[in-house]
């Protein structure tokens, strides 16, 4: 018999025993990226964390029982400007960002999503979504704009549990004449014959953000679904208009049974931020020597994420990175000439228990001294692959010299651009990013 498995459920802000709607179709959704630069390692957390979980759900209730949905916005106000900023058509930038993206989740060890559906493919949904809810009263149109009528939802805020001037206050407000309630917010809005955009009932437009994850989940796992996870920066207003939507398109109480937030990632005690000069991405720390010195595997990366429980904030440093390398080390070297058997009860009973990781690592130091078949099988299941060792091999000289380039000219503009980092001089950063890719150096 399984373990039970226990979730902290944002929604009720307790811990729960977790029932699916149907354990034959298990359901979860969790946001992706918006594809128009590279993932920073905050971006990183939410991927780690919801495919450790997407792991576990398949080993309780099956690998065809569990479906994965993760998106990909890749249409947006922020991709339209770095487009343009680059001198690109956005099509160029969103396949090119996501298939770094691609490879770096990878890199980490992370599984395939069963679905990752794209914002531009669901238009025809989220205008379906629109219609719905104007017909129902809960949305309007104005100046070529639809809106959601916020004070139509009598339980709105139910997932920040914030008061109305809370929410005021914690909102982006844009002011602007066709709006009937300052917390009213977008669903479609007019393109420039620049911008994105596609043929509706209240004219040429695309859509807002948060109507695209409520789209998509409706697409791909129904009115209702088993679990919504995502960042804790999203509880409000993105979760929060999620509900909105699809509560009120629907007429249902709920759009999903448990939500699911990890904590906020900050850089060696600080915010991160480009002003700072410590915005890091995981791009960079697989395969520059940007943090730290060196360039670290997805292993590493992996294990010093998962360290820190997924609900605390977690402080993302070199030391932290050092700690997991030491601790990946030793369990690679007990597992050495080891062919894995299966993970232990203990060991799936430590996850279930709301993926408490630290009572699972201390049961794999254990294993460690008496049972490295299982630590290794303990180890695939997380992610982590008991053959490789946690070196990262960061370029391949064979390789580099059929683009006219040698490791020593690759590791001097790999100094440049750490040097424009440090310099805060971004253009010059990305200028020499650019150059590394045009020469067909895209992993850099």
């Amino acid at each position: 018999m399984s373990p039970a498995l226990k979730i902290y459920n944002t929604l009720t802000r307790s811990k729960e025993f977790f029932e699916p709607i149907d354990c034959r179709n298990v359901r979860i959704y969790v946001c992706g990226p918006t594809v128009y630069d590279y993932a920073h390692i905050g971006n990183a957390r939410p991927i780690i964390v919801f495919d450790l979980l997407f792991r576990l759900l398949r080993h309780l209730y099956g690998d065809r029982h569990v479906k994965y949905v993760r998106n990909i916005t890749d249409v947006d106000d922020k991709i339209n400007a770095r487009a343009a900023e680059r001198g690109v058509t956005i099509r160029e930038l969103t396949e090119k960002t996501n298939q770094i993206f691609q490879e770096d989740v990878k890199a980490l060890g992370c599984l395939d999503p069963t679905v990752q559906p794209r914002a531009t493919e669901h238009i025809a949904q989220m205008i379906q979504l629109i219609e719905r809810l104007i017909s129902a009263g809960h949305a309007y149109a104005a100046d070529q704009h639809v809106l959601f009528n916020v004070p139509s939802m009598p339980g709105y805020g139910q997932l920040s549990r914030r008061s109305l001037d809370e929410m005021l206050a914690g909102a982006r407000i844009d002011v602007a004449p066709y709006k009937r309630g300052d917390m009213d917010f977008v669903l479609w809005k007019p393109s420039h014959p620049s911008e994105p955009g596609w043929d509706s009932p209240w004219g040429r437009g695309r859509p807002g953000w948060h109507i695209e994850c409520s789209a998509m989940s409706w697409a791909h796992l129904g009115e209702i679904f088993d679990i919504h996870g995502g960042g804790i920066d999203l509880i409000f207003p993105h979760h929060e208009n999620e509900i909105a939507q699809s509560c009120c398109a629907f007429d249902r109480e709920i759009m999903a049974h448990y939500w699911m937030h990890n904590g906020f990632l900050q850089v060696e005690g600080e915010k991160m931020s480009k002003s700072l000069g410590n915005f890091v991405t995981i791009h960079e720390l697989l395969h520059s020597e940007f943090f730290g010195g060196r360039a670290w595997s997805g292993a590493i990366l992996r294990l010093a994420m998962l360290r820190t429980h997924y609900r605390q904030p977690i402080d993302w440093t070199v030391k932290a990175l050092e700690d997991a390398a030491k601790v990946y080390n030793d369990w690679m070297r007990a597992m050495d000439g080891v062919t894995p058997s299966k993970p232990t009860e203990e060991f799936i009973i430590a996850l279930s228990d709301d993926l408490n990781f630290a009572k699972a690592e201390a049961h794999l130091h254990i294993l460690k001294r008496s049972d490295p078949a299982a630590l290794a099988a303990c180890l695939e299941f997380m992610g982590f692959d008991s053959h490789k060792s946690s070196s990262h091999d960061q370029s391949d000289e064979a390789q580099l010299a059929k683009i006219g380039l040698t490791k020593s000219d690759l590791e001097q503009l790999i100094v440049e651009r750490i040097e424009a980092r440090l310099a805060k001089n971004w253009p010059e950063s990305d200028r020499i990013r650019d150059q590394l890719e045009s020469l067909g150096v895209s992993r850099l």
